[in-house]
């Protein structure tokens, strides 16, 4: 192979494994996805919470320590879940095993349940950046629809404008993007479906992780086309830094919200 030709393949090569890197740094996904997030008054009143750090779309999935915060807020209260959770080792699609956590709770009192976990940063190479997503997940108690729209208080979150469950496919959800309690216009969301199973096959890679962007207000807007969860990942950059090795890198912090849509006559 003469040089000009070997150093085109080899540059070529580098394109397309870094193109692939990014891809896949960029489908991260903290999970915080409850047993029922619609708890009737006959239903069981304990839920289990599992909390993950994945490609929810793909499938792999990211080890993870304990997390710096893990709680739920009911109206006016605030409480610390932290040392419920329990450490577990589960296999990703591809069979490799990871770190993730395991929670459970009891519901006690009727009203929304806004389930919230804040993980320690996570050191991604291929970014060159930490990762510290704040998650959400409403879950509604005994019939009370009271609460889903109010804030946790979280450096980023994202504010439901549209009740964050009860939705049908193909209905449209729509969020504020907030950073430090103000709206953050422009955000882009990237927002992915839980292919648990992996039965969905993407044609394209664009299609693994869907992209849109705030509003001028911090708005932003996405149709669920398939029963499931739906995870909406806000991202920005932290004004802060963090050291790794001895050296500075930035802090992309991500406002996670999960939804999940059902088909019309079907059983929860």
């Amino acid at each position: 192979m003469k040089k000009t030709a070997k150093a085109s393949w080899i540059a070529a090569m580098g394109l397309i494994l870094w193109a692939s890197a990014g891809s896949m740094a960029n489908a991260h996904f903290e999970m915080i996805i409850p047993s029922d997030e619609m708890v009737s008054q006959s239903e069981k009143r304990e839920i289990a919470l599992d909390v993950v750090f994945t490609h929810p779309f793909e499938g792999h999935g990211m080890s993870s320590v304990m997390p710096a915060r893990f709680g739920v807020v009911i109206g006016e209260k605030n409480v610390d879940l932290l040392s419920s959770l329990k450490e577990v080792k589960v296999k990703d699609r591809a069979g490799e095993t990871f770190t993730a956590f395991k929670g459970a709770y009891t519901l006690r009192e009727p009203g929304d349940h806004i389930f919230y976990v804040e993980p320690k940063p996570y050191w991604e190479p291929a970014e060159e950046s930490f990762i510290v997503h704040y998650t959400k997940v409403i879950v509604n108690s005994l019939g009370m629809e009271e609460g889903w729209d109010q804030e946790v208080g979280l450096k980023t979150e994202i504010v439901p404008l549209t009740r964050p469950y009860g939705l049908w496919t193909g209905n449209v959800f729509q969020g504020i993007v907030k950073v430090n309690g103000k709206p953050a216009p422009f955000t882009e969301v990237e927002v992915e479906y839980y292919n648990e199973d992996g039965s969905v096959k993407a044609p394209a890679d664009p299609m693994i992780t869907q992209v849109v962007k705030a509003d001028e207000n911090g708005v932003f807007t996405y149709a669920m086309p398939k029963a499931g969860w739906w995870g909406f990942a806000a991202l920005n950059t932290d004004d802060a830094t963090l050291t790794h090795e001895g050296k500075e890198y930035p802090v992309e912090i991500g406002a996670v919200l999960w939804v999940k849509a059902y088909d019309m006559g079907k059983k929860k």
